[in-house]
């Protein structure tokens, strides 16, 4: 859907930000993915729209093509109406889309193409999608029909944690303290404790950090890779 950075807690996804409830018509010009997509306003302003009360499988998801496509088949190039509800925490307008009538975010859910985001669907209408939903499930249209589609919000949140720990096994060997080099002074190679190398009878250099013994002209040794 984006540009993947570690994402903010889901309750500050959408702030308390409610814009005026005035329809307003519009040229859909672009569709990011299955809930997202962009609409040229009075033929010069362009409002980046995020659908009201669903969440649809993210780019990197299983689905997430379909369900894009989906909503371009519906919506791109087409006149819709637009009904503001909220503004969110990325400055989108979270809002109703009625294309010919029918509302994308309905129609979505109705197609299995997005999840009720349960969360954040509190109108009266959130009771008829969970209905859809469930109907779309029992038929194993669109991506109920694999063997476990995983929401979106539990996907996201899945993949914070993976990246959260990814960061802290970058930690480099010399942000740990305690931890001295050797550097062989005939490979120009240096070592870290453990490994086999590290005692040569050559290495008569020792460095504090890493960045110490690359600074004296030292190669990292591929086999410990300090």
């Amino acid at each position: 859907m984006r540009r993947f950075t570690v994402p903010i807690p889901l309750l500050l996804l959408f702030s308390l930000l409610a814009l005026p409830a005035w329809t307003w018509p519009g040229k859909v010009i672009k569709v990011a993915d299955g809930d997202t997509l962009t609409v040229l306003r009075d033929g010069r302003e362009q409002v980046r729209i995020r659908l009201y009360g669903i969440d649809a499988p993210e780019s990197k998801q299983d689905f997430g093509t379909r369900s894009k496509q989906s909503l371009s088949d519906m919506a791109y190039g087409q006149t819709v109406e637009v009904t503001p509800v909220v503004q969110d925490h990325y400055g989108r307008t979270v809002a109703h889309i009625q294309v010919r009538g029918q509302d994308v975010s309905e129609a979505q859910v109705k197609d299995g193409m997005a999840w009720v985001y349960r969360q954040y669907c509190t109108e009266a209408a959130c009771k008829d999608w969970l209905s859809l939903e469930q109907q779309a499930r029992d038929r194993k249209a669109g991506l109920w029909a694999g063997p476990s589609p995983m929401p979106p919000w539990e996907w996201r949140h899945g993949r914070a944690q993976n990246v959260s720990q990814a960061e802290k096994s970058k930690a480099k060997p010399d942000t740990q303290p305690g931890i001295v080099y050797h550097g062989n002074v005939r490979s120009g190679v240096f070592h870290r404790p453990g490994c086999q190398h590290y005692n040569c009878k050559n290495c008569v250099d020792v460095f504090p950090s890493r960045e110490a013994a690359i600074k004296a002209g030292y190669r990292p040794c591929p086999l410990c890779r300090p």
